[in-house]
């Protein structure tokens, strides 16, 4: 059974990106990290399609769901394919299935900790720009009233990553998302500067940036940059030392 309180805080956040301006990488990174709370999965991902239709790393709720997603992404196999190009949920309750449906990469995810695996297309009228990847440790995680739910909720999602009003214009679309991912490049960056220099997990270290970001009222994709570029170093160190205090 889903929290029903939470559902409703999550449906009304995903709406709210139905305005001007807000951060795309954030709002990604809260789907994916309520899908594991609402659903019976261990972790999630989200992967953003560029012009070409190629598939990239966006979000995810663990560095060990990264791992495994930019190799499903090296092997172009697994659920994440298979819901993009057929823009329908996929579902594989059990590790033999894992393996005879996608052979290749049903190993790193079994290396990974994963049994069961599904996957939901972030898609709009026909048009998919991506996929939400739903991992678990367990057996039969998911039921077909779960694959619903996350579905309703990724279309929720597609719209406010979209912003309906620009999907007619191709050029403007294709900029957003491609800004999109050029954003999880620096932030990746970003976390492994924050990582190194305090000698923590860089789990730990994007929960930092995140708290940063939203403690002072940035975006996290601008935090990310300028942690990278050295400009706002001191500030970030100076506060994340205050609040372990």
């Amino acid at each position: 059974m889903t929290d029903q309180r939470l559902l409703v805080e999550t449906l009304v956040a995903l709406a709210d990106t139905l305005v001007d301006d807000y951060d795309v990488i954030e709002f990604m990174q809260t789907l994916a990290e309520r899908s594991v709370e609402l659903l019976d999965v261990s972790a999630a991902g989200i992967m953003l399609a560029d012009r070409d239709g190629r598939l990239h790393h966006a979000a995810c709720s663990s560095e060990q769901m990264r791992l495994v997603e930019l190799l499903e992404l090296q092997l172009e196999e697994g659920p994440c394919f298979d819901a993009f190009r057929d823009q329908s949920a996929v579902r594989s309750d059990a590790a033999e299935d894992v393996t005879a449906r996608w052979p290749r990469f049903a190993p790193y995810a079994r290396d990974g900790g994963f049994v069961a695996v599904s996957a939901v297309p972030l898609r709009l009228r026909g048009q998919a720009v991506g996929a939400l990847n739903l991992f678990s440790t367990d057996a039969g995680a998911l039921d077909d009233h779960d694959l619903i739910l996350v579905q309703a909720m990724a279309d929720i999602a597609t719209i406010g990553i979209l912003q309906e009003r620009l999907s007619h214009d191709q050029s403007i679309l294709t900029s957003q998302l491609e800004t999109a991912l050029e954003s999880r490049v620096v932030i990746e960056q970003a976390k492994g500067i924050v990582a190194e220099r305090n000698h923590i997990d860089v789990d730990e270290a994007f929960l930092q940036i995140r708290r940063f970001a939203r403690d002072t009222n940035r975006r996290l994709s601008d935090t990310a940059g300028r942690i990278v570029d050295g400009t706002l170093a001191d500030e970030f160190e100076r506060r994340i030392h205050r609040a372990d205090r």
